[in-house]
């Protein structure tokens, strides 16, 4: 058995609005504002590093789930930024929550920024990270060998490391070891995004206006996070981001990536707790 307490976390389901069943997980501290999470494109709720999810979960309550027609979850896959904050917005109200965190890694970083002009209400604090607000002028494209990269039917090890992380042999090694955390939960559950969700996701980016000309509406409390050197979203859509929101605290690790929250557990997580207290 797993030494992670959150790979140890029981899945649980909850009927949505529209006929779907989201299934989730909860875990940590209860009775404290619950810290909701919003996952990566091509990602399930099984995709998190359980360390860093056990480090997070030692100061509150946290939540991972699979959007609509995610893998575990059921309901058609949303196929548009604005639809996948709606069912995420739909997931927490079919939880009964009135109040949470919310915490997003690339194209959930931009899903959260979602949730929280769609329900200003429920968000308390947000925390987007390795992400953009979309739409951002003068951004620099990725490397051409990211598309391709994207492209294979199914991502190994020299994918993520090549998308998530540095060449250096410390940010490798702790790739390789972030993955090899999370394949703990993946052997036993082979959780993967249906070809279709994977489908709907990639229309959902590539149709996205962006939320850039909507920073100013985000005047809750945001921490924006990311590694230097990140390939898939160019470093320079967190700085960018930090010139229009109202309230913003922009955290950049010089020697890390896209996964730097998987590469600087200990780090990333007491700013989280800082920003959260």
């Amino acid at each position: 058995m797993s030494t992670y307490l959150s790979d140890q976390a029981e899945t649980e389901f909850v009927d949505g609005p529209e006929g779907e069943r989201f299934a989730y997980r909860r875990f940590g501290r209860p009775g404290t504002v619950p810290l909701v999470l919003l996952m990566r494109l091509r990602g399930t709720m099984d995709h998190w590093d359980p360390a860093l999810l056990d480090r997070l979960a030692a100061e509150r309550e946290v939540i991972v789930f699979d959007n609509r027609g995610t893998s575990a979850s059921t309901g058609v896959a949303p196929d548009t930024i604005e639809g996948l904050a709606d069912g995420a917005i739909a997931f927490l109200r079919s939880l009964g929550l009135d109040q949470v965190d919310v915490l997003g890694w690339s194209m959930g970083g931009i899903v959260a920024q979602g949730v929280a002009l769609g329900a200003p209400d429920l968000v308390r604090r947000l925390i987007v990270a390795g992400s953009s607000a979309g739409g951002v002028p003068d951004l620099p494209p990725p490397p051409a060998k990211v598309n391709e990269v994207l492209a294979h039917p199914e991502n190994g090890d020299e994918d993520f490391l090549y998308l998530f992380f540095p060449k250096t042999e410390q940010a490798r090694a702790a790739g390789l070891a972030s993955l090899r955390r999370i394949d703990r939960r993946l052997t036993g559950s082979k959780a993967q995004v249906q070809p279709e969700t994977y489908r709907a996701q990639l229309t959902a980016i590539g149709g996205f206006a962006g939320f850039w000309e909507r920073q100013g509406e985000l005047a809750l409390p945001v921490l924006v996070a990311n590694g230097a050197h990140d390939v898939m979203i160019h470093s320079y859509a967190t700085y960018a981001m930090s010139q229009r929101l109202p309230n913003a605290k922009v955290v950049l690790y010089s020697d890390a990536g896209h996964g730097f929250l998987f590469q600087h557990i200990d780090d990333f997580a007491a700013e989280v707790d800082r920003f959260l207290a």
